[in-house]
């Protein structure tokens, strides 16, 4: 019992202290597409975000600091949290408030910028990627290589480079596209603990109800 007291003490702790807010190299833009988390994850909890009348695609899942190995995460900062406001306008892209405060708390406070301004920054790195617009196609699901997701990217922006993006699968099911930015939202080369695309053959890819 004694040693459980010690283990949570020292995880409140590292929790407490954190990186120091504004500490990394680059970014990682991750975007998520809506449908598949839906099935996996939003449905089950009757997210606002998997509502009929939502009709969501690639959404921000975060922007996040990232070291070139490592990231840092629920960093010490001196700017105040989001307001209720602050987080519900940022649904449109985000698909709940709850996914923007979550973002904040645990990577936003790593920027070094006020939520204001971290939010900003997301949106219009957000804003500033062409996500393919064949997905919203789609009226049933389908099979595919998890490489098709990305090239697909790479041919709706033509500046990027192949080492500028990852897809990433879970459960037999594409993820996310993770593109990586420096600090002035440029497209960059990722480092080698990003890089890792998945290799699925027959990822599954549900359309947009």
């Amino acid at each position: 019992m004694r040693v459980l007291v010690v283990l949570l003490f020292m995880t409140q702790i590292t929790w407490a202290n954190g990186e120091r807010a504004g500490d990394f190299d680059y970014y990682v833009l991750s975007l998520s597409w809506s449908p598949n988390w839906c099935a996996l994850e939003g449905n089950p909890r009757s997210s606002p975000q998997c509502e009929e009348d939502r009709d969501f695609g690639w959404i921000l899942h975060g922007l996040w600091p990232q070291y070139e190995t490592g990231w840092p995460s629920h960093c010490r900062t001196t700017f105040r949290n989001p307001t209720r406001a602050g987080t519900a306008a940022m649904a449109d892209i985000m698909g709940t408030s709850g996914l923007a405060w979550y973002q904040w708390k645990k990577h936003g406070r790593c920027s070094g910028l006020s939520w204001t301004d971290y939010f900003d920054t997301a949106r219009r790195a957000y804003r500033a990627v062409n996500r393919p617009s064949v997905f919203r196609k789609l009226t049933e699901s389908i099979q595919l290589p998890a490489s098709v997701i990305e090239d697909a990217f790479l041919q709706a922006n033509p500046d990027w480079q192949p080492d500028m993006i990852t897809i990433t699968c879970r459960q037999n099911r594409i993820q996310e596209a993770r593109l990586c930015l420096t600090k002035e939202l440029s497209a960059r080369s990722c480092g080698t603990d990003v890089i890792q695309d998945c290799t699925m053959q027959d990822a599954v890819f549900d359309p947009i109800d």
